[in-house]
């Protein structure tokens, strides 16, 4: 049995790689990415490197063929990763996949989707028409994305949020892939949706003081509406301010309504071992 990674060069893909090495022998491991060559070195171990670039459909059922199970990384195309996803899907089927582990998002279960997960939506719809045995692994926010707000907020000496008193359970990215390869190694797992989530439940007041203490500066909390926090996004280099609206209004929303507010022992059942605080993520990356 022949195991494959998409978006196997990304951050995700090779933490997830690296897990799934401990597992199985290096020939029965398949990486797609569209950059081949950034994956030289797993190459020499022994792994099938193949071109999969989901910008390029007519790549992707050569990319799959022979494998087994996948996980299908969603990728960071907003806007157009949702017929991304769809023909990969098609393509996993048409190469005779039998199982895919999706990393999708929490907000892909929420009552009042928003632009950030509407993509996440219709490919878990995809994937259950699809005829595929299917496990969807439904990541909170990523801890590991803190450390710029962290750096802006010792600087500036204040947290600019428009979260309210909203609480979000941060998950290290290297918990979220090991949790993806346990479940792409594993039996057991087919129809099932993991919610995978850090420790603890951090709203802004206990963000603002995880910062101040990792950085050693004071930092407060000052509440914006959903515009203001987008401006200041998009002015400070971000994506245009028609995007930053919809992902601001849509993430600050979903806080603030509760849907990060959900903590569980998915990445301890998985994984074996505990998950990381947003602190030890934070500790670590500086």
């Amino acid at each position: 049995m022949r195991l494959l990674i998409t978006g196997a060069s990304g951050r995700l893909g090779r933490m997830a790689a690296d897990h799934v090495l401990t597992r199985i022998a290096p020939e029965d491991l398949i990486l797609a990415t569209r950059t081949p060559e950034a994956l030289s070195a797993y190459a020499r171990r022994g792994v099938e490197v193949r071109e999969a670039d989901f910008e390029r459909p007519q790549t992707l059922k050569a990319a799959f063929e022979g494998a087994s199970r996948a996980l299908l990384i969603s990728t960071d195309a907003l806007g157009r990763r949702g017929g991304q996803h769809g023909a990969a899907v098609d393509a996993a089927v048409g190469a005779g996949v039998g199982f895919v582990a999706y990393t999708s998002f929490v907000l892909a279960g929420a009552e009042r989707p928003s632009f950030v997960d509407a993509e996440h939506i219709e490919t878990e719809a995809h994937i259950r028409a699809s005829g595929l045995e299917w496990c969807f692994l439904r990541n909170f926010p990523y801890a590991d994305n803190e450390l710029g707000p962290m750096r802006d907020a010792l600087d500036r000496g204040e947290l600019v949020t428009n979260t309210g008193a909203g609480e979000t359970a941060f998950v290290a990215r290297a918990d979220c892939a090991a949790a993806a390869a346990a479940v792409l190694c594993g039996e057991g797992h087919a129809g099932r949706t993991y919610h995978v989530t850090g420790p603890q439940l951090i709203d802004a007041e206990a963000r603002a003081a995880i910062f101040s203490e990792v950085g050693g500066r004071p930092v407060t909390v000052t509440q914006v509406d959903d515009e203001t926090l987008a401006r200041e996004i998009s002015q400070a280099g971000g994506p245009p301010l028609e995007v930053a609206r919809q992902i601001a209004g849509g993430v600050g929303r979903a806080t603030r309504d509760g849907y990060f507010a959900v903590r569980t022992d998915a990445v301890e059942k998985l994984t074996g071992r505990p998950a990381r605080s947003l602190r030890t993520v934070l500790e670590s990356a500086l």
